[in-house]
């Protein structure tokens, strides 16, 4: 589905690839800057005590989210700008893109590299050693986690919407919902190995904010029903 989102949408602009790219490098660098600090944390402290440890993993993950929020707002900065530009040198003092079509595209490029990372990880998983499920543990791993990579793409590029909208009107909360969205659904993988307290709740914030996202990019359920039934 990620790969049809950009094969569709955005691979036949140019404008748009970059964009996509530059949105992916921008969630790369959060996470880079996050890993250091997590890093150096655990270094610090001792191996030893479990207790801190998990404490130092769950101040890592939120960490993260919060920092890649504050990377999505810097991006959104610079497109504000790259906007003015692109008014500025244009013949008819219009922007070939969108700012909606920004966010949309700069979700996408956020969504699909951390959907790259998540993939990475579970080719290391399974180069061993061992089998999974071979201790009793669920044997649906890496099904559950390709369906989790799907969901946090998809999230990242309506989050990215969402985002960019509030923003743009200077509604706080808007943003404020993006946020604890995003530590909801990174929170819930402490339920793992029970999937189903994960998986669930990540796919129900998924339709939620979809269903906001598509409403705040101009759709209504007049303009779904001509698409549903093939009418212009």
């Amino acid at each position: 589905p990620a790969f049809g989102l950009f094969l569709f949408t955005i691979a036949r602009d140019p404008l748009r690839i970059i964009i996509l790219i530059a949105g992916a490098f921008f969630w790369l660098v959060s996470l880079l800057l996050s890993s250091l600090i997590w890093f150096i944390a655990v270094k610090a402290s001792d191996p030893q005590d479990e207790r801190l440890q998990k404490g130092l993993l769950i101040f890592g993950v939120m960490f993260s989210v919060l920092l890649q929020e504050a990377f999505r707002f810097l991006y959104y900065k610079l497109l504000r700008k790259a906007i003015e530009g692109l008014v500025a040198l244009s013949e008819d003092g219009c922007s070939p893109i969108s700012i909606q079509q920004m966010a949309y595209v700069a979700g996408v490029g956020f969504g699909l590299m951390s959907g790259a990372f998540s993939m990475i990880n579970l080719l290391a998983d399974a180069l061993g050693p061992g089998t999974v499920g071979i201790h009793g543990d669920s044997q649906l791993y890496f099904l559950t986690s390709a369906f989790m990579t799907m969901v946090l793409i998809f999230l990242h590029t309506f989050w990215g919407i969402l985002f960019f909208h509030g923003c743009e009107h200077r509604r706080w909360w808007e943003i404020a919902a993006v946020i604890v969205m995003h530590l909801t659904v990174s929170g819930s993988s402490f339920c793992n190995p029970l999937y189903v307290g994960s998986l669930v709740p990540s796919y129900i914030l998924m339709a939620a904010a979809a269903a906001w996202a598509y409403l705040l990019s101009g759709g209504s359920v007049q303009n779904l029903r001509r698409f549903l039934l093939c009418k212009s």
